[in-house]
């Protein structure tokens, strides 16, 4: 096979992989962490510490946020934009894994089983579809492919061009995920193995001697990145028991990467509000295990001086294992994290590179012709099979990852909020199979859909009390009865507020929380009033009207008794009966 024959080859195998993942992408939607990405873009201002230095969840990710505020900003709540985002960064994670194939082994047959195998393999589905994941590990992707061929070229040439250009990919990989602090590493350990398999008798020293002007200011970059990152973000380290990092190693093991080795894992479970996680089945995980056996075996006995990059590659894996387990383990954390693959997916990076450096090595006895016909036949035999079993595993991975409830909900409250802007709505918590409470303040309904144009808007106080139900329809709600107001003292007026504040009893004391007032008022002239909990310093200031009305007033904190405090002077206001409790909605549809 000629040169232009196998280039002709390598682009039809990237434009099928990118015509698979731009339908992957299109056919997916918004999902949790994405939801939070887009309330603090819609909060804060793009060049605000709010927004670019938030720990999230541990994550020091300022690039991931700048990308998520100008998709917000340019389009907020369309999925269009985000999955435009993840196609254009898969194709140069594509172009780049190319570029450093291309370096290594040149444009020759055996440059394409490793491309195949970067494109297809389904370590990196999870992550690509995930918008808020593909903003932290694309950029992780790019970074360990353009930097290791940065730092090839400039080895070879000395070219001064490629330490700026491999600096800055690899500053912009740190700002979008902490996880790029490998790619120095990688890149000088890929360098040093090339050295080795081509018979440099001290391949480490001339790998560094020769790349110094990249891995210094890369180690200048990782130990600012280091220091603002420490600055920032409040690790979360944990020690797990033996059998707990056992486990885990288990399942991110013999259930994602070695069936992943072989197309697998074909078969994904899922329950939401929970992502598809990896679910194989026997035969394909001890066929996983046979072909990573064979492999090792292969290459140690067909190949000289391969067995470093081996422990580079495994080294990788237990790294990407160990970080996972240090951080996510935790009583509440489920063994099936590891089976979703996000936290191996740049493993795929490495695997492919790993394997150009051992196809390049030189081979130990020479092949005989007609082996050497066989063993191409078998190669590209093994390559389509594993394609094939690689896009059953995505079209399978898509089947599950559809079966998110997210995309639904946001389009009918978007078409619910966009139709009923009439009155504020009080702000509450969305669906909780679309964020759970435990996501609190950024599961407020203000947050998610904050940026949105057209929507009423959310307010403390309200006359016509809506909320989103759980399908996304904007309901009439009521409030719980958790506590009374009471009739109150006076005959006629209830309780009587006037030139001294008020104090309405509850009867019981009510916990620290997010509470809903129904206050039944008679005004004798337009005004305003004050409300808050007693054992809170929060205070609402509501407008009330002459005559007889309702309005509805979000409240937060802790307390026996509504404060109520007369602002406009000579206003007479008399208070029935009414309750304090939380929002539910009526299932009354509007109107």
């Amino acid at each position: 096979m000629s040169a232009r024959q196998v280039a002709f080859l390598a682009a039809g195998l990237i434009a099928l992989h990118l015509a698979v993942r731009s339908w992957l992408a299109w056919t997916g939607g918004f999902y949790w962490d994405d939801l939070i990405l887009i309330g603090r873009s819609g909060q804060w201002p793009l060049l605000s510490r709010e927004l670019l230095l938030y720990d999230h969840d541990g994550h020091f990710m300022p690039g991931a946020f700048a990308l998520a505020w100008f998709a917000t900003h340019f389009a907020p709540l369309n999925w269009a934009v985000p999955a435009l985002t993840l196609v254009l960064g898969q194709a140069l994670a594509a172009a780049a894994v190319l570029r450093v194939l291309y370096l290594m082994l040149g444009m020759q047959p055996i440059l394409v089983p490793p491309l195949a195998f970067y494109l297809f393999v389904p370590l990196t589905l999870p992550s690509f579809a995930w918008w808020s994941a593909g903003l932290n590990s694309l950029p992780l992707q790019i970074g360990l492919a353009w930097v290791t061929g940065d730092a090839i070229m400039l080895c070879r040439t000395g070219c001064r061009r490629y330490a700026v250009t491999g600096t800055l990919v690899a500053a912009l990989a740190l700002a979008c995920f902490e996880k790029a602090v490998l790619v120095a590493p990688v890149a000088c350990a890929l360098v040093a193995l090339l050295y080795r398999v081509d018979g440099d008798a001290r391949p480490l020293r001339t790998a560094v001697a020769r790349g110094r002007a990249l891995w210094l200011p890369l180690a200048a970059v990782t130990a600012l990145w280091a220091v603002a990152y420490c600055s920032v973000t409040e690790t979360r380290p944990s020690v797990p028991s033996f059998a707990e990092a056992a486990e885990l190693a288990h399942r991110a093991t013999s259930l994602g990467v070695a069936p992943a080795l072989v197309g697998g894992p074909l078969v994904w479970e899922r329950w939401p509000p929970a992502p598809p996680w990896a679910t194989p089945p026997v035969a394909l995980i001890v066929l996983g295990w046979i072909v990573a056996a064979a492999a090792v075996v292969w290459s140690l006995r067909a190949r000289r001086r391969t067995g470093a990059v081996w422990l580079l590659l495994l080294g990788y894996l237990a790294l990407s294992e160990a970080s996972m387990i240090v951080v996510r383990t935790g009583p509440d954390t489920a063994a099936e994290l590891a089976q979703t693959l996000r936290y191996v997916a740049d493993s795929a990076v490495v695997l492919t590179l790993g394997w150009a450096v051992i196809a390049r090595a030189p081979r130990r006895e020479p092949p005989r012709r007609a082996a050497s016909h066989r063993l191409r036949a078998a190669a590209a035999a093994g390559v389509a099979a594993f394609v094939v079993c690689s896009l059953v595993s995505t079209a399978t991975f898509a089947q599950r990852w559809r079966e998110d409830p997210t995309p639904a909900y946001l389009a009918t409250a978007r078409a619910s909020l966009a139709a009923h802007r009439d009155a504020p709505i009080l702000d509450h918590p969305v669906a909780v199979h679309i964020l759970l409470p435990v996501a609190h303040p950024h599961n407020l309904a203000s947050h998610v859909f904050g940026p949105l144009a057209d929507r009423p808007e959310f307010a403390r106080h309200t006359e016509v009390l809506r909320v989103l139900d759980d399908s996304g329809r904007l309901v009439r709600a009521e409030v719980t009865g958790t506590r009374w107001l009471g009739q109150g003292p006076v005959p006629g007026c209830g309780h009587r507020v006037g030139n001294t504040p008020a104090r309405l009893p509850l009867g019981e004391p009510l916990m620290d929380w997010e509470w809903a007032v129904r206050l039944n008022y008679y005004a004798a002239t337009d005004g305003e009033v004050e409300l808050g909990l007693d054992g809170s310093a929060d205070t609402v200031v509501v407008p009330v009207r002459a005559g007889l009305h309702t309005v509805f007033v979000r409240l937060l904190g802790a307390g026996e008794a509504v404060r109520l405090r007369v602002r406009t002077p000579g206003l007479a206001l008399c208070v029935g009966d009414g309750q304090v409790g939380v929002v539910v909605p009526t299932d009354l549809p509007q109107a």
